[in-house]
């Protein structure tokens, strides 16, 4: 019997992301890490020469980005990075705070002491990154913390509602971080839902999770109605 190419082990294989995948990943990052600002012109000839990719696949990235409301299409001026609307907004954190207090108050129901540790172990993440000034530690920890308090209590739907509304959030939640003291408001809040659980109090930390909400509200709706559109 006369052995395959596959049975001898040299299959290529293949690379875990095309570079479509890669460049919009790129771009949305840039665009969600505040490098490109609401209003930014999004030139495809410049965003050629900064990916190192072709023209085809930058216009793919940008119907993808313009699919998940991070770039908009004006007539007569292109693809700019989409403006922050102060109703979707709203609507985006009225989603958050029903959901997360859900999750917050079936963690502190469900007594298990390995909630309190994941979601420690999160927010010393969040608050090293502050520390260290790396935004981009600050939102991958917050989305940790997050997934473990919906996924703890087998919440998977819910996460993924979330997870549907994940690139807009960030959007939001990279400008919210870089406020005046929220560095230390933030992770306090988050703080005080984690003592809650820890307390078996599912009103509290209800309560908290909504309070963390609002106040991320309050600071992305100022935030946005100062948003002025680039020229």
């Amino acid at each position: 019997m006369t052995a395959g190419l596959s049975d001898f082990g040299i299959k290529v294989e293949r690379p875990t992301k095309t570079l479509r995948e890669l460049a919009l990943e790129k771009v949305r990052e840039a665009i969600v890490s505040g490098h490109f600002k609401p209003g930014d012109r999004l030139v495809e000839r410049d965003l050629c020469a900064q990916l190192g990719v072709s023209r085809t696949i930058v216009r793919e990235v940008l119907r993808h980005l313009e699919s998940e409301g991070l770039v908009a299409n004006l007539l007569n001026k292109g693809p700019i990075v989409a403006l922050l609307d102060p109703g979707e907004a709203r609507q985006i954190y009225e989603i958050r705070g029903a959901l997360e207090g859900m999750a917050a108050r079936l963690c502190a129901e469900r007594g298990d002491p390995s909630i309190v540790s994941a979601l420690e172990e999160a927010l010393h993440g969040i608050r090293r990154s502050y520390g260290e000034k790396d935004m981009g530690g600050v939102l991958t920890h917050t989305s940790a913390f997050y997934h473990a308090l919906f996924s703890k209590v087998d919440r998977q739907v819910a996460w993924g509602i979330v997870n549907l509304l994940t690139v807009r959030i960030n959007h939001l939640r990279s400008m919210t971080i870089k406020t005046d003291n929220r560095h230390v408001e933030g992770p306090a809040q988050m703080e005080r839902i984690i003592e809650a659980i820890r307390q078996g109090d599912g009103e509290g930390a209800y309560r908290a999770a909504m309070d963390h909400v609002d106040s991320a509200a309050a600071i992305a709706e100022a935030v946005i109605a100062n948003q002025t559109p680039s020229a």
